[in-house]
């Protein structure tokens, strides 16, 4: 492949140019800077992980293999939890399932629904020491009339690690190896089929990275779960004057250094305009999931937003006035992957959340409204939320 100079110049130029603006430059450096420290300190918590799981699977591989040579009894006690340890993972009500164990003959009873049968038996003739199953199970069709079998958390039975949603350490290592290897073998090849298969590699690269599904990475049907926030932040003030001020959405643009207006409408929904990329405005509609006073607020966009995102807050009474847990998910254009590329240029909704509500604590505290807000309501549309 043929280098062209002129290319790695002008990209160079750009770069210094990024990092020397008389402006911003100073502020883009400090940023480059804590991300690089940051960056160095989760590699070095990333391999210390990375190789503690490697040691452990090593050791409980030469484990098992030395216990299947060995002919020891296995005692009563050993072999029921062995079978507690591992049904877990392909029934959704385990504690139903009532367990005896004698010189390896199992006896199993309880309830158990139909779709969980066939997985739970073949789950306990795998546990080692299991030599007879007695099967007394009672299988229901429906979970109804049965309130051994209410609620619970279904379960997808033993998947690979690689069908999981989040990798271990040690899988996360091997897959990132040989995704960035591919990759970078690959790309160096111009025809179709390199670039495909360095196109694969990348995104098996990515996926080991960040630990999350490729339709979060992309924001491909991931709903509005491509990115979480969480944020936790204590108000000098009643909980109930807090939450009076949280309820009404026309306030937000006081603290909310990107939210420029909301208007909500009878019905309840609410219509948003916020600055987006370059200032561009990005409008969507949303409306309140679950309003509990001075206690809980949740909303979600509406189908067809630009950027689909869901939030809640929770409100907790404190001697000093009012605990407020932000929880909010959100999927930007790209998914996680632009997230990370708008972390890099210094557009972080993390950082910029934890601004905004610094700004709501001033503001609810002091009654004022900080200075860093350049636009707001005019009063006559902006309703008094603090009386």
């Amino acid at each position: 492949m043929k280098r062209n100079p002129a290319l790695y110049g002008a990209a160079l130029g750009a770069a210094l140019m990024y990092l020397f603006d008389p402006d911003r430059g100073r502020y883009r450096r400090a940023l480059a800077r804590d991300q690089a420290a940051s960056g160095a300190r989760h590699l070095a918590d990333a391999i210390e992980v990375t190789l503690r799981d490697l040691r452990n699977r090593t050791m409980g591989l030469a484990a098992e293999l030395r216990s299947r040579f060995e002919s020891r009894p296995v005692s009563n006690d050993v072999l029921v939890n062995r079978i507690r340890s591992k049904i877990g993972r392909v029934t959704s009500h385990p504690h139903a399932i009532e367990i005896a164990a004698h010189n390896g003959h199992v006896t199993l009873s309880g309830p158990v629904l139909s779709h969980e049968y066939k997985d739970l038996c073949r789950c306990v003739w795998s546990v080692r020491g299991v030599s007879v199953v007695d099967d007394k199970l009672e299988v229901h069709s429906t979970a109804e009339n049965v309130p051994a079998l209410q609620g619970g958390v279904p379960r997808r039975g033993i998947q690979p690690d690689v069908l999981q949603e989040n990798w271990a350490p040690a899988t996360r290592a091997i897959a990132g190896t040989m995704g960035g290897s591919i990759a970078i073998n690959a790309f160096r090849h111009r025809d179709p089929f390199g670039i495909l298969l360095g196109v694969a590699g990348s995104t098996l690269f990515l996926r080991a990275l960040t630990n999350k599904p490729l339709k979060r990475i992309f924001g491909v049907q991931a709903g509005r779960r491509a990115v979480d926030i969480q944020k936790t932040i204590n108000i000098a003030a009643p909980v109930e004057e807090v939450f009076d001020f949280w309820a009404h959405y026309e306030n937000f643009p006081q603290f909310m250094s990107n939210v420029r207006e909301i208007r909500v409408r009878e019905d309840g929904s609410s219509h948003w305009i916020v600055a987006g990329p370059a200032g561009v405005p990005v409008e969507w509609d949303a409306v309140t999931t679950r309003s509990v006073p001075h206690r809980e607020i949740a909303w979600k966009t509406l189908p067809g937003a630009t950027v689909e995102h869901a939030g809640i807050i929770r409100f907790e009474p404190t001697p000093e006035g009012t605990r407020i847990h932000v929880r909010m998910s959100y999927n930007p254009p790209a998914g996680a992957l632009g997230h990370a590329v708008a972390q890099l240029f210094g557009a972080d909704p993390r950082s910029e959340m934890d601004a905004d509500l610094m700004r709501m604590k001033t503001l609810i505290e002091s009654r004022k409204i900080p200075h860093e807000i350049a636009v707001t309501p005019a009063p006559a549309e902006r309703p008094e939320a603090l009386h």
